[in-house]
């Protein structure tokens, strides 16, 4: 009579042996470089392509961020709106200073300011600013309405009158081109880290 056999779909496995312990140490070592540099060149893609970090410098988006923060800023797949915190140049002012700022208004609306109340208005209605410091009562250049060209966005600063923003004829309209990214997180000092809104 027969025996059933049962056939093994893998060949037996071999012992690992043993290596001297300078070469297990080599090997130990030899991997974790290995995965440092894996870890090193995945770091410097994403901040190439999309995500960096950017210093506060001032207080005119206080109190929403302090001077010092340091923010996680993307632009990956971006497109401005109403309430968003960006970091962008512009060579009028100076190019080569990013500012911070918060998107008031985008292209199509028209924007004006009641300086007396301190009210921002957009297309005719008040907009609702729980994240200022104070009203809005320092003019500077503006003189109102005013539509925001194609392609283009209108930011203020949070510390409405102390903040160099498109108020002042050198920056004015912010071309979209020249946004850097949106603030996403603060990342230091621990105290502050979280969510930007």
């Amino acid at each position: 009579m027969k025996k059933n056999m049962k056939a093994d779909s893998e060949p037996e496995q071999k012992e690992e042996e043993q290596l001297p312990p300078e070469v297990a140490a080599r090997r130990d070592l030899y991997e974790w470089i290995q995965s440092l540099m894996v870890a090193l060149i995945i770091c410097v893609a994403v901040f190439l392509f999309g995500v960096r970090l950017v210093d506060v410098s001032g207080s005119s988006m206080w109190p929403t961020l302090h001077d010092g923060d340091k923010m996680l800023v993307s632009d990956l797949f971006y497109k401005p709106k109403y309430g968003d915190i960006i970091v962008f140049k512009t060579d009028r002012y100076d190019p080569n200073k990013a500012l911070v700022k918060r998107v008031i208004a985008t292209e199509g609306q028209e924007i004006s300011i009641d300086f007396d109340r301190g009210v921002v208005y957009i297309d005719g209605s008040p907009i609702e600013e729980d994240y200022i410091a104070e009203l809005t009562k320092t003019k500077l250049d503006f003189i109102g309405p005013q539509k925001v060209p194609e392609g283009c966005i209108f930011v203020m600063g949070d510390n409405r009158n102390a903040s160099t923003d498109s108020r002042r004829k050198e920056i004015g309209m912010v071309d979209e081109r020249m946004i850097l990214g949106k603030v996403y997180y603060v990342v230091f000092p621990l105290s502050d880290f979280g969510t930007v809104t």
